[in-house]
């Protein structure tokens, strides 16, 4: 054997032995059949087909942003315009659409100063006299800006939903944007069969804001809250809905509170949360959370500026608690209420994960038994082995000798294709067992160009030794072409698929790389070591 060809099953070797560490590691060697399909099973990833799971589709409520964004440059220019005194007695400044806000009944020597305010503080909104309205104007969000808020709030709900279901723990989470209209996300969480808690972490708001009492009085209805003011709330205060507190009230006994419009903390200033015993309640639990340095400095002059007037802790629009404050408040503060465990801890995990710039609606929902993924890995190994051995035996008994050559290219293509999948940590569905499948097939009509290549060439009368070196260089273009072509399909397939069918492309993929190393290197070295080993006259046995 020559040095070089040495050297070539030096390397081979080399790969083979990296890719059975791959697959069943070394520092759990296995000692036996069950072992090593449990490393084996801990080295591949499952997807939601195999594993069993719950697959669900959401649609995220985009026209929720942009309405809200729309409220605020509402209540930003009714204060202006009060500020500056710009409307007249009959003046009125309301939404008319998500995207439309219609501004009536300017004093008449404001108008110019009116447009320099929208020109100049309002640069997302386009200004137009309103038709049929003397001294109004109509602002119109414009279509640059709706389509940046469009994006910004799916990208949003997007990285918060990824961070609350990471914090649940779940095991290889598949989310991700899907469908045609730009507003659906796809949550697969293989492993988890009751998708009853990650629904309901989900779905939760986690919108938290600490807001400072306009009235302390608890009202039973929103109606009672208006009778009180004489049917007009005071200036920038809003009524809010929660839990009563006051003497007998009970955990199911509703409330309405008069609040401050603007909120002093919002759950953009939270740096944390975490659950915690009740130190009044036992048994009970509650939420500590801690502010920004930035929030700290506001929060802790308003509380002492307020001491003795009551606080609420809102969250989701809806008002928790209401405690009152007793001295000053820096940078830390807790959420009471009827807290189990569990929902403390969700309630935290919620509130560390950041707000949902909209609400969701489940499109479609779908649980798949671990049973059935067992099944279908059962019937899918079974169609693996199936085939690899059927193609084994045509292989040996067309090409005879040289199908064991074959054989040996098409088991170690295999070996890699499993090995870098449990080193890239793909994840194997069903689809990507068919992509093994298509992969022996691929291995297949690789060797088959190259082989009867070289029977081309025996026929014109070649030696053996000549006609495997040009069978080779011959075929190798065609398998480059051929290969090539399937893996510019797979990248469409990866960029434009959703995860099952990502999942088919990877493993192609990877199993059309191992099979241009297998068919041409791999095959060709051990073509050459059987040469070196002929005699001058003997014949190729092909």
């Amino acid at each position: 054997m020559s040095s070089q060809l040495k050297w070539k099953f030096i390397f081979i070797l080399a790969v083979f032995l990296f890719c059975v560490y791959g697959v069943i590691g070394l520092p759990n060697l296995p000692t036996s059949l069950s072992l090593l399909k449990q490393n084996i099973a801990d080295r591949i990833k499952l997807g939601l087909d195999l594993k069993g799971g719950s697959h669900l589709v959401l649609q995220v409520q985009v026209e929720e942003a942009i309405g809200q964004r729309c409220d605020e440059a509402v209540d930003d220019l009714t204060k202006q315009l009060h500020d500056k005194n710009m409307l007249s007695a009959t003046g009125e400044i309301r939404r008319v659409s998500d995207t439309q806000i219609l501004v009536r009944n300017l004093n008449p020597d404001s108008t110019g100063a009116f447009r320099d305010l929208a020109s100049n503080q309002f640069a997302d909104w386009s200004l137009a006299p309103a038709a049929g309205e003397m001294n109004g104007y109509m602002l119109t969000m414009k279509p640059s800006v709706v389509s940046d808020l469009r994006k910004q709030t799916m990208d949003q709900a997007l990285e918060t939903i990824t961070r609350r279901i990471n914090a649940l723990g779940l095991t290889e989470p598949t989310i991700a944007f899907t469908g045609t209209g730009n507003d659906e996300i796809l949550v697969q969480l293989p492993g988890e069969g009751d998708p009853t808690r990650a629904k309901a972490v989900i779905q939760a708001g986690g919108q938290l804001e600490l807001q400072l009492l306009a009235d302390e009085q608890e009202y039973p209805s929103e109606a009672a809250a208006l009778a009180a003011h004489n049917g007009v709330l005071p200036p920038g205060t809003v009524v809010v809905p929660g839990r009563a507190e006051g003497a007998g009230a009970s955990d199911q006994t509703q409330a309405y509170y008069i609040l401050d419009r603007a909120p002093v903390v919002t759950g953009q200033d939270l740096r944390g949360a975490t659950p915690q015993p009740s130190t009044d309640y036992p048994g009970q639990y509650e939420v500590d959370f801690q502010l920004s340095s930035a929030a700290a400095a506001r929060f802790g002059p308003f509380t002492e500026a307020n001491i003795g007037h009551r606080m609420a802790i809102v969250l989701d629009h809806k008002v928790y608690t209401a405690p009152t404050i007793n001295g000053r408040i820096e940078d830390r503060g807790q959420i009471t209420g009827n807290f189990s465990q569990d929902s403390a801890q969700d309630l935290a995990l919620v509130l560390r994960a950041g707000a949902l710039p909209a609400s969701i609606k489940y499109l479609e929902e779908r649980t798949v038994g671990p049973s059935l993924g067992a099944d279908s890995i059962r019937e899918g190994v079974r169609a693996s082995v199936g085939s690899l051995i059927v193609v084994m035996i045509f292989l040996v008994f067309y090409y005879r000798l040289s199908g064991i050559n074959a054989v040996v290219a098409l088991l170690l293509n295999l070996v890699i294709l499993v090995a870098f999948m449990a080193y890239a940590g793909a994840v194997l569905t069903l689809p990507g067992i068919a992509g093994v499948i298509l992969t022996i097939g691929m291995g297949v009509d690789s060797n088959v160009l190259v082989f009867e290549r070289i029977r081309e060439e025996l026929r014109s009368g070649k030696a053996p030794a000549p006609a495997v070196n040009t069978g080779f260089d011959r075929a190798f273009l065609t398998i480059i072409d051929t290969h090539v072509t399937t893996l510019v399909s797979c990248a469409f397939l990866f960029l434009f698929g959703t995860g099952p069918v990502r999942g088919f492309a990877v493993t192609l993929v990877i199993g059309l790389l191992a099979n241009l190393f297998t068919s041409i290197y791999v095959s060709r070295a051990i073509f050459d070591f059987h040469l070196s080993r002929m005699e001058r006259q003997a014949k190729l046995s092909i």
